[in-house]
């Protein structure tokens, strides 16, 4: 029997993140790489560690092979514990035989024996694709204070994105009056961030009651969160303003990217009271060459750098030969920009090679500013000598020398 804990959590690491596109292809999107070091995951995995939560499930289904190698025995994140750590929990065939993951709620249905384990008075459910850093400690002490069975933590968005959330009508003593699941007409702009905190005792009977209900989509925001509002349950909404970005889509990601080297963004991955851990890779020391010229970047172990950096991240094991040029750039693990490449605004997965005098991207103002885009290149894709990408695909085949990439 495990030793009974006073709060677990639970990180939904499942989806497979088709906004991404090409770079969720083979991985799933918690396992996407960010800001030079790390992988989505490791953010909210660090928040758990650092609010003083010991056991977490990550609940993972759409190609989970890399994502669960990542994680391993949870080591980098001082989650290799005995009577807790972190438990890697994919969908498993049952008597009745196998059952993928339906939803969010279902996910944590199917892992209700794994809570049951020990005993928690409180669960906090987490999504595995925001970019944060968030003390869990002070929203259950919310929750504890206010005696709610479910917190959901709410930000403040700018009324034109409202419709992408689900959002809530909050009263002035925090309890919700109303929610509204990505609605065309919204009536708030308070958006719930997908992070919860239940009391374990009432989510069960509720998760039980969800599963039995043959018209339900097995979801939170759609099904088991109105259940317990339509109820009467004790619902309230915890404010967080610090930094918070839904890394789902191509350019939510790039300009979350470009937050970490803005000294004005709100996050700051230096601070030692509350450190973002990951399993870097191990590789030598950068070498920057006497004909390297870098503004404004972030530069990773391994890298071999003679060209020209601006604004951008540069992940472990890539190179910039001399005379390339990468702005306003991700450049992901092993990829390589060769001499005479331009690469603008632009995200260039793992292992991809951009050819000698290649263009990849372009910048904003150099064209239709309705039509441009993050222009972004597939894991292991390479980009022909002298042939150019322009803003706003994905590329995920090989570009021939010489040749104009067209969308397909």
């Amino acid at each position: 029997m495990a030793r009974k804990q006073e709060c677990i959590a639970m990180l939904l690491a499942g989806g497979q993140g088709s906004r991404l596109g090409i770079l969720t292809h083979k991985i799933a999107k918690p396992a996407v790489p960010f800001g030079g070091k790390y992988r989505i995951i490791d953010f909210p995995l660090s928040n758990c560690v650092n609010s003083g939560i010991y056991t977490v499930g990550v609940l993972t289904q759409y190609q989970p092979l890399e994502l669960n190698d990542y994680i391993g025995n949870g080591e980098p994140w001082d989650l290799d514990r005995n009577g807790g750590g972190v438990h890697i929990l994919s969908p498993y065939q049952q008597i009745k035989g196998t059952d993928w993951y339906k939803g969010t709620a279902n996910a944590i249905y199917q892992n209700i024996h794994f809570i049951d384990k020990y005993s928690p008075e409180y669960v906090v459910v987490l999504s595995g694709d925001h970019i944060y850093k968030m003390d869990y400690g002070d929203m259950l002490a919310f929750h504890k204070e206010n005696e709610a069975a479910c917190t959901i933590a709410m930000r403040e968005v700018e009324w034109s994105e409202a419709s992408r959330f689900g959002l809530m009508v909050v009263n002035d003593d925090n309890t919700i009056a109303e929610f509204q699941e990505k609605p065309e007409h919204p009536k708030s702009n308070t958006a719930s961030m997908g992070i919860y905190v239940f009391t374990w005792e009432k989510l069960r009977a509720y998760l039980l009651a969800d599963e039995a209900n043959p018209n339900s989509s097995n979801d939170f925001g759609n099904d088991v969160i109105p259940a317990m509002h339509g109820a009467g349950e004790k619902m309230v909404a915890y404010q967080f303003d610090g930094y918070w970005r839904d890394v789902g889509t191509i350019g939510s990601l790039w300009e979350a990217n470009m937050d970490i080297i803005s000294p004005t963004s709100g996050i700051n991955l230096n601070d030692p009271s509350w450190k973002i851990y990951s399993r870097s890779p191990s590789s030598p020391p950068q070498f920057i060459a006497d004909s390297a010229q870098i503004e404004n970047a972030m530069i990773t172990e391994g890298c071999d750098v003679r060209g020209a950096i601006d604004f951008s991240i540069l992940f472990a094991d890539t190179t910039v030969e001399e005379g390339a040029l990468v702005k306003y750039s991700i450049i992901m693990p092993g990829a390589t920009v060769k001499k005479g490449a331009v690469v603008q605004y632009s995200i260039v997965a793992e292992d991809a090679v951009i050819e000698e005098n290649a263009r990849v991207g372009d910048d904003p103002g150099n064209g239709d500013v309705d039509s441009w885009g993050v222009a972004v290149i597939g894991a292991g894709v390479t980009v022909g000598k002298d042939a150019i990408v322009p803003p706003n695909v994905m590329v995920n085949e090989n570009v021939e020398e010489g040749t104009r990439y067209e969308s397909k």
